[in-house]
């Protein structure tokens, strides 16, 4: 048998693919028509937490895409402490393997991808949720997917005013002044929860809690709006499930298990069920159910990250890859 190779794209590699807004929204869009057409399987992520003592736990997800004839598995570790150490919260690494063979295809640093990833989800449930002309985007959380965030969703919309809030005033400060060089426009950084999100058309909650705590206060949240709370440890209201018209989510049988997410403990306590969620996003880029009906509905959406992302972006940059030369080929056996 001659040698089988794998494509390996490191942290480098991927920065110098520069992969454009509108690439990574179309790879991201394209992976969840293929979910909500019933193209794609998700297996529901699985945590791996190494010691209680350690601020930190792995993520493993796991998924395929038909079209692509592509499988895939992504470890990313999520380590809330990491900053003291100038070091990213989140490491990843995401296998791609042909689904026909079950022979690997590439290993990719996953750190960017899913950052990216992340941020498209959101800007791409904004673009079939948020209100119409939304002008004012308020985002809690300044690290990780936070940059992806705003950019992905100023492209889609182009705000008139973008406020940003974190926990530590140094931190949240950086952020907005890069955001600002970066989108061209201010980009203000708030003192409190509130300054930031009261009365924003697009509430973005983001941030890195340790213990649950609900800093979202859902009077702060007007007619229209479209929240997206997708911390890790909820930082929301127990009511906010009530006022909402609909609650869209990414997977349902994702928010079914593991101890994390915004609304654990509304799935927990059958607040919110299977039957009194909207649907999936997937569905409504699919066209098989609609996105926002009339410019009051107060709409949350709910999404925790799909295996499927990650494999769709990641065989978007191969294949920029290829066209550009970029990466290594390795050997594997």
């Amino acid at each position: 048998m001659s040698d089988l190779y794998i494509r390996y794209l490191n942290g480098k590699d991927i920065d110098a693919l520069a992969m454009s807004n509108d690439e990574i929204l179309q790879a991201i869009e394209f992976s969840l028509s293929e979910q909500g057409r019933g193209n794609t399987v998700i297996e529901p992520r699985t945590h791996l937490i190494p010691d209680p003592v350690i601020n930190g736990h792995f993520n493993v997800l796991r998924g395929y895409i038909g079209a692509l004839s592509t499988a895939g598995i992504k470890v990313v570790g999520d380590y809330k402490d990491n900053f003291k150490l100038g070091l990213p919260s989140e490491f990843g690494l995401l296998n791609l393997l042909d689904a026909r063979t079950g022979q690997p295809r590439a290993v990719l640093d996953a750190t960017a991808i899913t950052e990216m990833r992340t941020g498209a989800v959101t800007a791409i449930g904004a673009k079939y949720l948020a209100p119409p002309h939304p002008r004012i985007l308020g985002h809690v959380g300044a690290r990780g997917t936070a940059h992806w965030n705003i950019r992905l969703l100023d492209h889609v919309f182009d705000f008139k005013q973008i406020r940003v809030h974190s926990k530590r005033p140094e931190s949240r400060q950086a952020f907005a002044d890069r955001m600002s060089r970066e989108l061209g426009k201010k980009v203000v950084a708030t003192d409190t929860w509130q300054q930031c999100l009261m009365g924003a058309d697009v509430l973005v909650e983001a941030s890195r809690l340790s213990t649950p705590e609900p800093l979202l206060k859902s009077a702060w949240i007007k007619p229209g709006a479209l929240v997206i709370p997708y911390g890790t440890i909820s930082a929301v209201e127990d009511d906010i499930t009530d006022m909402m018209h609909k609650i869209v989510v990414d997977d349902w049988r994702q928010c079914l298990v593991g101890p994390f997410g915004c609304l654990r403990r509304h799935v927990d306590w059958g607040r919110v069920t299977g039957d009194s969620i909207h649907g999936e996003l997937g569905e409504i880029c699919a066209g098989k159910i609609c996105g926002r009906e009339s410019d009051e509905e107060k709409i949350l959406f709910w999404h925790r990250g799909l295996a499927t992302s990650d494999i769709a972006l990641g065989h978007a940059m191969l294949e920029k890859a290829d066209r550009l030369e970029i990466g290594q080929r390795l050997v594997y056996r």
